[in-house]
């Protein structure tokens, strides 16, 4: 497995090599595709790209919660989390990768 992690930055670095905009161009597009992202998450909209996956944001009510350690009940408060569903052909990539 591997430690590296994929940035902004690599990101709009794909974007100059493989689109041909300059560096400054391409972080600016970079940017603009996580913000639009992102405020339609935080507006509760579904976020589909084909073939990748998909981001939504699910509502968890409140629950009571155990401490592992001590056994002692903890309230849980109501939260919004962040949830990605791969797709089949992502999962079959992935899945693919580990073959070899």
């Amino acid at each position: 497995m591997s430690d590296k992690t994929l940035t902004r930055m690599d990101l709009s670095e794909a974007v100059f090599r493989e689109v041909g905009l300059s560096r400054n161009e391409s972080a600016q597009l970079v940017e603009s595709i996580l913000t639009h992202m992102s405020d339609a998450l935080v507006a509760g909209e579904t976020v589909k790209i084909s073939s990748f996956g998909t981001f939504s944001v699910r509502d968890k009510s409140a629950r009571v919660g155990r401490n592992p350690k001590t056994g002692d009940e903890v309230p849980i408060s109501p939260r919004r989390v962040l949830t990605f569903r791969p797709s089949h052909l992502m999962k079959d990539r992935v899945a693919a990768g580990n073959r070899s």
